[in-house]
């Protein structure tokens, strides 16, 4: 078996079902966070701690899972950056872990915020992936998509190739 080289997209194009099932994830795990949140009999700052950790966990996934992923592709990524992911993925685990062990609130609401915020997590990483998977699928087939895969080309960092792009079959080619 051989290794792909490094930059070679061995991804295909996510299908319409997945993007959309990732994303129906993420806005209900969000959702079903931020109703509980809204709902709760808390103090400000509690909701203020949650709704910070909230944000926090998702951010350090998306981070996390772009790391990951650029080291697969062969992009460089520091073992800092990648150490400061995980480390902010695992703190923001913790910080909901820490906050409801000590919270007031019943036993079926901890389960509640913690159901909808590993959703949320697990939801985000899969509509990074998509959004990185549909670049990369775009930027290796500019016969399809044109002035579209210039775009994508750049933002996989294969910029330099992109004079070499035809436009599509759906664009106008200027005479």
């Amino acid at each position: 078996m051989t290794t792909p080289a490094p930059n070679q997209n061995q991804f295909g194009k996510p299908t319409a079902a997945f993007i959309g099932a990732a994303w129906a994830a993420l806005a209900l795990g969000a959702i079903i966070y931020f109703i509980g949140l809204w709902r709760a009999d808390m103090e400000t700052f509690e909701k203020g701690f949650y709704f910070a950790t909230f944000l926090f966990g998702m951010l350090s996934a998306v981070s996390l899972q772009k790391s990951v992923r650029d080291r697969h592709e062969g992009v460089p990524v520091t073992s800092i950056y990648l150490g400061v992911s995980w480390l902010g993925l695992a703190l923001s685990l913790g910080m909901l872990a820490w906050g409801l062990w000590n919270s007031t609130i019943l036993p079926s609401e901890k389960g509640f915020y913690a159901l909808g915020f590993a959703l949320a997590v697990f939801a985000v990483i899969v509509v990074q992936k998509n959004v990185r998977d549909q670049i990369a699928y775009k930027a290796q087939h500019p016969e399809l998509y044109g002035a579209d895969a210039i775009e994508a080309r750049k933002q996989t960092g294969q910029g330099n190739q992109a004079a070499q792009v035809q436009p599509g079959p759906h664009e106008q080619r200027p005479y």
